[in-house]
């Protein structure tokens, strides 16, 4: 058995057929499945199919590109969201610092346009600091709310790992995290394992090019490592360029347990024993 521990089964690209994807994650071996949110009402979403299907269970939490769109005062909703007995953790939550307003904006400067320019680049740089301050506020709240319940920490971050980890480090003796679609370095994941975190890997280990990615999924000890789709985004080879789901990922800890010498059978007893223990599955 395998289990997805990441996937958005609320967006629109499942909206018509999401019965029959969840029949060929069966017929693939997919057993269980972990539906993230990324809103208080994906959250809700999830919650919703966690009670519609009983091998889905749920994680609530604000995406760090959705904490500026929610509102002020999501904290007392998403601490009783977690009280739901299929809630398995806390998140997507953390750190992006690839779409702040300054990454949103063309940011040009023509001669003839200096002072403006100048002067929008001063605003841009004061909203990006606000963003980050922002997302490290929530980022906290969903660390506390975490310790104080029990549950664990699924973790997004792009382009802002020093700060990331900078936070999670004050944290780490009370709730364990992972690092979800991990693609970065051996010496990055390294850390993470150190932490006592575990790091977790998607389609894009199989992309040409991912040498970086495949030699840290080569690595790092298997009791700290977990798969994923991030469905519908990162499908595996042979599926790439398509809509991603549940079933594909099979064909990823399936190269992953080809690079690391093993069975697809043991790697994903193994797998699957680390989800079930991170996620408090019986």
């Amino acid at each position: 058995m395998l289990i997805d521990t990441h996937a958005h089964l609320d967006f629109p690209e499942f909206g018509g057929d999401l019965d029959a994807v969840l029949q060929r994650a069966k017929e693939a071996g997919v057993g269980r499945i972990i539906a993230i949110g990324t809103t208080l009402k994906s959250s809700r979403s999830a919650i919703a199919f966690a009670e519609q299907h009983p091998e889905i269970y749920a994680v609530v939490g604000i995406h760090p590109n959705s904490v500026s769109e929610e509102r002020g005062d999501f904290l007392p909703e998403l601490q009783e969201l977690a009280k739901h007995p299929k809630v398995v953790a806390i998140g997507e939550t953390g750190l992006d610092y690839h779409h702040l307003p300054s990454e949103r904006q063309d940011r040009e400067i023509s001669e003839a346009a200096f002072g403006a320019a100048s002067t929008q680049s001063i605003e841009l740089e004061i909203r990006d600091e606000a963003e980050k301050a922002a997302q490290a506020v929530a980022f906290e709240q969903h660390l506390e709310l975490a310790a104080a319940t029990g549950k664990n920490v699924v973790i997004h971050q792009r382009d802002s790992w020093v700060d990331t980890m900078n936070i999670l480090r004050s944290y780490s003796a009370d709730v364990r995290a992972v690092m979800h679609c991990f693609s970065g370095s051996l010496a990055q994941a390294r850390e993470v394992v150190e932490l006592g975190h575990f790091v977790s890997f998607t389609g894009i280990v199989t992309f040409k090019g991912a040498d970086d990615v495949r030699q840290v999924a080569a690595s790092v000890p298997i009791d700290r490592i977990m798969v994923e789709t991030d469905a519908p985004y990162l499908a595996p080879v042979p599926y790439r360029g398509k809509r991603c789901e549940p079933a594909f990922v099979r064909e990823t800890a399936a190269f992953i347990a080809n690079i690391r010498g093993l069975t697809s059978e043991s790697f994903s007893t193994q797998t699957t024993e680390n989800a079930k223990r991170f996620f408090g599955l019986s």
